[in-house]
């Protein structure tokens, strides 16, 4: 089934979308309680900010993820800059809504606090605030100042150089080449993680019975094409075709090449799209079967600032 179309919002209003279903119905969680706006139909108004939220609901959109908003944005009319999810972490985690980046690096996202939603976006449509602010500024858990801790490898907001085309649909992990200055390392990063097979995946093939449960090996679909040169982890999202279940895309950058461990950087795909968690190649598997397995989150594996990671305790 396809994917419906996004609606133009009404005049001066941001979209606010749900993501989340049950039985065919939507599902807001406490979300709209939380904003506390005026409604009207399907517009809130969140008062003083002057921002106005045009609630939309199809349950086509059951589980869409913020790096699948950009292609769904009808092709005629004003490209609003900016679109928020009502989606699963709002509705059963209490999180904060998700702001998807429509301008700057389309599919990237960031969390805000439900009492701010009104205050930043009046900022950011205003212009006082830009997306890279956001997310310069998000916390491990991928808020908007959040209180969790900044990542010591926060995402790089850096203007894109070009397009890119669209990744392969896989329901398992990609491991995507970025950085093609060191051939033979890029060759010893294969062999560690068992070297690729002739249909170009590593990790395909386990013996159950030789897997070490404390490194979990990687099974991934292996992408090495120049045309991914120069990736970064805040377009991911958006290359990720809609419809599979990608578990995570590992980016082989320039630091897998130079630091010890191979150290790979992982993108979210999910919770915040475009978010990274830098680590050990020795430690993706482990990190995609627990994703997988919905044993951890994301975010459990992006390293603090300051703070040693839990794998190298």
């Amino acid at each position: 089934m396809s994917i419906p179309e996004l609606p133009q919002p009404v005049s001066g209003a941001v979209l606010l979308v749900c993501t989340c279903y049950e039985d065919g119905k939507a599902l807001w969680g406490g979300l709209l309680n939380e904003l506390e706006g005026h409604r009207e139909s399907d517009v809130l108004d969140l008062g003083d900010s002057g921002v106005r939220l045009h609630l939309v609901e199809d349950r086509g959109w059951d589980y869409l993820h913020g790096g699948n908003v950009p292609a769904l944005v009808a092709g005629s009319g004003l490209v609003p800059p900016v679109v928020v999810l009502a989606d699963i972490p709002v509705v059963y985690g209490g999180d904060g809504p998700l702001l998807v980046d429509l301008a700057a690096i389309p599919g990237r996202g960031v969390r805000v606090p439900s009492a701010r939603l009104g205050e930043i976006l009046s900022a950011l449509l205003g212009g006082a605030l830009a997306f890279d602010d956001l997310v310069s500024d998000m916390d491990r858990y991928g808020m908007y100042q959040g209180a969790g801790g900044r990542p010591a490898f926060p995402a790089p907001t850096v203007p894109p150089r070009r397009s890119f085309p669209a990744l392969p649909s896989t329901g398992a992990a990609l491991l995507v080449r970025t950085s093609f200055d060191d051939g033979d390392g890029w060759c010893a990063l294969l062999d560690e993680l068992g070297g690729a097979d002739e249909d170009g995946w590593v990790g395909a093939d386990l013996d159950p019975d030789e897997i070490d449960v404390e490194h979990y090996p990687l099974t991934a679909l292996v992408v090495d094409d120049r045309a991914f040169e120069g990736l970064l982890p805040g377009q991911v999202p958006a290359l990720v075709p809609p419809g599979e279940h990608t578990t995570l895309v590992a980016l082989a950058v320039a630091r897998t090449f130079a630091e010890p461990g191979r150290p790979l950087t992982v993108v979210d795909l999910y919770d915040t799209p475009g978010q990274s968690a830098v680590l050990p190649c020795r430690m993706v598997g482990s990190m995609a079967c627990n994703l997988e397995i919905a044993n951890m989150d994301f975010h459990e594996f992006v390293t603090e600032e300051g703070m040693e990671p839990w794998w190298e305790g």
